[in-house]
C-alpha cells in the first residue's frame, strides 16, 4: 500500500451497480450502494446518473468528486456515515434534491461550500454527528427547509436567518454547547408528597388540627368534583388523614 493513503475499499463495477438499482415505494430509482466497504466514489456509476436517488451511506469515502454533478435528477442524497470533511461546490448543482444526509461525517464548517445555498428545494438537511462549529449563516436562505439536523456538533450560536426560516417545522441542536442550554431550569415537582400518614378519629385531635384538616379535605372534594370516581368507592365517615397532628397516646390509630 502506497505510504499515506488509506485503504482503497470494495470495487464497484457496472454490473454491480446496475444489480444495486431498486425501485423505492415512492416509484423513483434507487442506486443502493450502502455498506458496501466503498473508500472511493466509483466513477462506474456515470453510467446510471439518471437514477433519482442514491445512497453511499456507510461506507469509507473520503471525498465526492465534482462529476457529482452529472447526476442532475437526484432528488435524495444518502452520504451519512462516511469519512467526508467537505463537500465540492459542483453539489450545488444539484436543483432537484429535496432530501441531504450528510450526519455522521468529519465535515468542517469549512468544509461546507457556499453553492450548497442553491439547493433550493431542499426539505431536510442533516448535518449532526461532524465537526462543526458555526453554522453558515448563508443556510437561511434555503427557505423550502422543514428539517434541519445539527445535533452533535460543536456550536456555540444557531444564526437567527436559520431560526426564522419560514417553512422549519423540525430543528435538532441537541449535545451542542449552546449557552441557552447550558443551565437549563430544573423542573417543578407541584405534587406535594409525604414519606408516611396517619389515620385518627375526630375526636383525638384538637380544634385547629381539626379545622385545618376539614379545610384540606373541603379542597380534595374540589377536585373529586371535578374528575369522576367510581360510585362503589369506600367511605370512612370517622376518620380523617393530617400529616403529623395524630396524638402520641394514640398509636393505635397509626398505620405507616
Amino acid at each position: 500500500m502506497p505510504k499515506g493513503k488509506g485503504p482503497q475499499g470494495k470495487r464497484i463495477t457496472l454490473k454491480v451497480a446496475k444489480n444495486s438499482v431498486r425501485v423505492a415505494f415512492n416509484g423513483r430509482r434507487r442506486l443502493d450502494l450502502s455498506k458496501m466497504g466503498i473508500a472511493t466514489f466509483p466513477k462506474c456509476i456515470l453510467e446510471l446518473a439518471d437514477v433519482e436517488e442514491l445512497d453511499l451511506s456507510r461506507n469509507f469515502l473520503r471525498k465526492i468528486p465534482n462529476i457529482i454533478e452529472k447526476f442532475q435528477n437526484l432528488m435524495w442524497l444518502d452520504l451519512h456515515s462516511n469519512q467526508l470533511d467537505e463537500l465540492p461546490a459542483e453539489i450545488g448543482t444539484l436543483k432537484n434534491l429535496t432530501y441531504l444526509n450528510l450526519c455522521n461525517n468529519k465535515l468542517t464548517t469549512e468544509g461546507l461550500p457556499e453553492e450548497l445555498t442553491h439547493l433550493k428545494n431542499l426539505r431536510t438537511l442533516n448535518l449532526g454527528l461532524n465537526c462543526l462549529e458555526t453554522v453558515p449563516t448563508t443556510l437561511g436562505k434555503l427557505r423550502e427547509l422543514i428539517e434541519l439536523g445539527l445535533f452533535d456538533n460543536s456550536l456555540t450560536l444557531i444564526p437567527k436567518s436559520v431560526k426564522k426560516l419560514p417553512k422549519l417545522e423540525r430543528l435538532n441542536v441537541k449535545r451542542n454547547p449552546l449557552p441557552e442550554f447550558e443551565k437549563e431550569d430544573e423542573p417543578i415537582d407541584t405534587v406535594k408528597r409525604i414519606e408516611s400518614l396517619y389515620l385518627v378519629e375526630k375526636k383525638d385531635l384538637c380544634s385547629s388540627c381539626l379545622e385545618t384538616c376539614q379545610g384540606e379535605r373541603d379542597e380534595l372534594h374540589k377536585l373529586e368534583e371535578m374528575t369522576p370516581v367510581p360510585s362503589n368507592k369506600p367511605s370512612f365517615s370517622s376518620l380523617t388523614t393530617p400529616n403529623s397532628t395524630a396524638m402520641d397516646n394514640q398509636e393505635e390509630w397509626r398505620i405507616r
